[in-house]
């Protein structure tokens, strides 16, 4: 089993429980069933749910009919079998937006540089 937690920035604020509260609870539904297999399998997750995006981040997977989720995380090297989420969007193009990817390089940035 791995630990999931929660990137939390300096002001308190939590992007991916901000993300999931915006959800639709059938939408919230699959996206817990899909971070509870991540919790499960690690980085054995089926490639359908995960793939990685640069560098250390890894997405995760999530699509609910035509709905298409997204949730970037990361394992931190020096806690083990450990995801941390950093960010959840809602995907509307065929390619994942440069400008989301750039927002969980920030919060992998801040995780890195706090702890």
């Amino acid at each position: 089993m791995w630990n999931i937690e929660f990137y939390e920035k300096e002001n308190g604020e939590r992007p991916v429980e901000e993300f999931l509260a915006t959800l639709s609870p059938k939408q919230m539904a699959k996206t817990l069933r899909t971070i509870e297999l991540l919790e499960k399998y690690g980085f054995s997750i089926p490639t359908k749910y995960s793939k990685q995006i640069r560098g250390k981040i890894w997405e995760l997977r999530i699509q609910f009919s035509n709905d298409i989720q997204r949730i970037f995380y990361f394992a931190p090297k020096d806690k083990e079998n450990q995801f941390i989420l950093l960010h959840g969007f809602t995907k509307h193009t065929q390619r994942t937006p440069e400008s989301e990817i750039n927002i969980a390089q920030k919060y992998y940035e801040d995780y890195i540089r706090r702890f």
